[in-house]
């Protein structure tokens, strides 16, 4: 008979490894006994059904834990699990930072918050006292943003039983429960709410559809994954679209994943009560819950497994250099001919980037003349987010104090440098 305890109000035990010299768990830590949480117990045979709940708010920590559950949990189970992130950008595991995300908005909060200047705080439109996490995640999809007013589930299960809308529409029915009637999953797979115009006098106006969760998968020959982000009260929503777009869109032309963009809207529910909607409705559809587990910060990274994966997912050279090969182009070319906009210098720079280390740069006057001096495979080799002047680079590559100038604080505005170089 499955348990009537929802998992954000019964006493849960910490995530931890279990000691060499620890015996194993005993075969089936029960939903209603008082089991520790280890990665013997979630990858135990007997338990089938799992919910584990984070109390941190780390990105990376949350990933690295979830990451860790798809490898060890039996190739049979389901598994949920909810968490809730700081204030953080999450792009896919084949996407382009520098072509997703506004990495000088993110330099912007960033030093806002090492200042604590109200006036950079206003500039960004910022209402959140913490910087951003810039996280690469494993899984494909899009750029999305978490902090405190949204919610991130997760389901693990095997490859046969996944399809993209059974578990968002798990989502749904547990948003249907809190009274939001007007939810549903589209043809993206996305959860979407409909909402009529207040200012509507007409029954048959169309109502407007805005975007409140989005999801992200991963599947492995004996798992699969589906996670997604459900926007309940976050108080950023209006920096949303600010954050996730790029001054370089014009100019950068990459391989992999583009994001699509929608108008989103917070659906105003409390975090503990969609956490426990979710709950029932995953038990609903599974039954009897074999694990129930919690972990934090201090004891998720006494797993060695997803301690590496914790520093992995943390290290510039996952966040940057698993960047896909990418061109990016002040002018129009055969490959790329979008037109540009005209530049205050007279310079047509073309560079291609794989993993974030520049491959070819090439550099000439507008009209196609070569520049007198200038050796620009100086920067063959270079990695982009080690750059910590693109003025100061271009000048020792010979180019003239006043374009090296002029060129170099463009290009360090269109990478982000000032964020890279934190």
């Amino acid at each position: 008979m499955r348990s009537s305890h929802l998992l954000t109000r019964r006493t849960i035990t910490r995530l931890r490894t279990l000691s060499p010299l620890s015996q194993h768990p005993s075969p089936s830590p029960s939903a209603s006994s008082a089991s520790r949480f280890s990665t013997d117990a979630a990858s135990h045979p007997s338990n089938r059904v799992q919910i584990h709940l984070s109390r941190s708010t780390d990105a990376l920590l949350n990933l690295s834990v979830e990451h860790r559950l798809l490898q060890i949990t039996p190739p049979d189970s389901t598994v949920l699990t909810l968490y809730v992130n700081g204030p953080s950008i999450v792009f896919g595991r084949n996407q382009n930072p520098w072509l997703q995300v506004n990495l000088n908005r993110l330099a912007q909060i960033a030093q806002k918050k090492k200042k604590k200047n109200t006036s950079a705080a206003a500039a960004t439109g910022w209402n959140d006292a913490a910087a951003i996490q810039l996280v690469r995640r494993r899984s494909g999809g899009g750029a999305v943003f978490h902090d405190g007013g949204n919610v991130n589930f997760s389901v693990i299960c095997p490859p046969e039983q996944f399809d993209r809308n059974k578990h968002a529409e798990m989502v749904v029915r547990a948003l249907k429960a809190l009274s939001r009637p007007n939810t549903r999953v589209n043809e993206r797979h996305d959860i979407v709410m409909d909402v009529a115009s207040s200012s509507s006098s007409s029954s048959t106006e169309k109502a407007a559809t805005y975007k409140v969760s989005g999801s992200a998968y991963k599947l492995t020959r004996l798992r699969s994954l589906h996670h997604g982000t459900c926007l309940l009260r976050s108080p950023n929503l209006s920096s949303i679209s600010g954050l996730l777009r790029s001054p370089a869109q014009g100019y950068l032309d990459a391989r992999g994943v583009d994001s699509v963009r929608s108008p989103v809207r917070n659906v105003d529910v409390d975090n503990d009560e969609f956490k426990d909607a979710v709950v029932r409705e995953f038990e609903s559809m599974y039954g009897e819950v074999h694990l129930r587990d919690e972990f934090d910060d201090d004891t998720a990274l006494q797993v060695e497994e997803v301690r590496r994966g914790y520093e992995e997912l943390g290290s510039k050279s996952w966040t940057w250099g698993q960047t896909p090969r990418f061109t990016f182009s002040t002018h129009p070319t055969q490959e790329d001919p979008r037109p540009r906009a005209e530049l205050p210098f007279d310079l047509n720079m073309r560079l291609v980037a794989n993993h974030g280390v520049i491959e070819d740069m090439d550099i000439k006057h507008r009209d196609g003349a070569a520049v007198d001096g200038l050796d620009a495979s100086v920067f063959h080799g270079a990695r982009i987010w080690e750059m910590d002047d693109w003025a100061a680079s271009l000048a020792r590559a010979g180019l003239g104090s006043s374009l090296s100038y002029e060129a170099g604080q463009w290009l360090n505005h269109m990478f982000g440098t000032e964020y890279t170089k934190l």
